[in-house]
């Protein structure tokens, strides 16, 4: 299989990843699609120096969320702000209770700083703090420090009334 099979292959195997940090990180539809390309465009031009250290889904983490970030600092001038609306969950037991409870989650998480909401995001993904550190490069302690805060800030934000 040569290098670039290979590469489409990760990629579609991994597309959920990416239409999700994509979602979290830039406003419309068109954002969306430019920040989708730069992050497959990052991950092609490191694909062959992936040495294996790290689980492919944490590389791959790593390389969309910097790449996110990157975005927004170059895109701050513009005036852009991230927006969690566009996100859909798709369940077959639709629950419109928990649907709306989702909605308040997110609302509320776009209120956080960038990388916190990257944070949560992972964590949301189902990430253990191990993971979400190789990921951010931060230290394990830091990143369970930082969710206690996260969470603290979340709880505060929804208790208000």
């Amino acid at each position: 299989m040569t290098q670039e099979n290979q590469f489409v292959e990760v990629i579609q195997e991994n597309e959920g990843i990416l239409y999700k940090m994509t979602r979290l990180y830039a406003n419309n539809k068109e954002d969306q699609k430019d920040l989708y390309q730069d992050i497959v465009y990052q991950l092609w031009k490191s694909f062959n120096t992936f040495r294996g250290d790290a689980k492919l889904s944490t590389w791959i983490y790593r390389i969309a969320l910097n790449t996110a970030l990157l975005y927004l600092k170059n895109n701050k001038r513009k005036g852009n702000k991230t927006s969690l609306d566009g996100i859909v969950l798709i369940n077959e037991n639709y629950d419109p209770v928990l649907e709306k409870r989702l909605k308040i989650l997110y609302a509320h998480i776009r209120k956080l700083g960038e990388i916190d909401k990257g944070i949560v995001f992972l964590f949301l993904e189902g990430k253990k703090h191990e993971e979400i550190s190789d990921i951010t490069g931060m230290s394990t302690s830091n990143i369970g420090t930082r969710m206690v805060r996260i969470k603290g800030k979340l709880n505060k934000q929804m208790t208000k009334k």
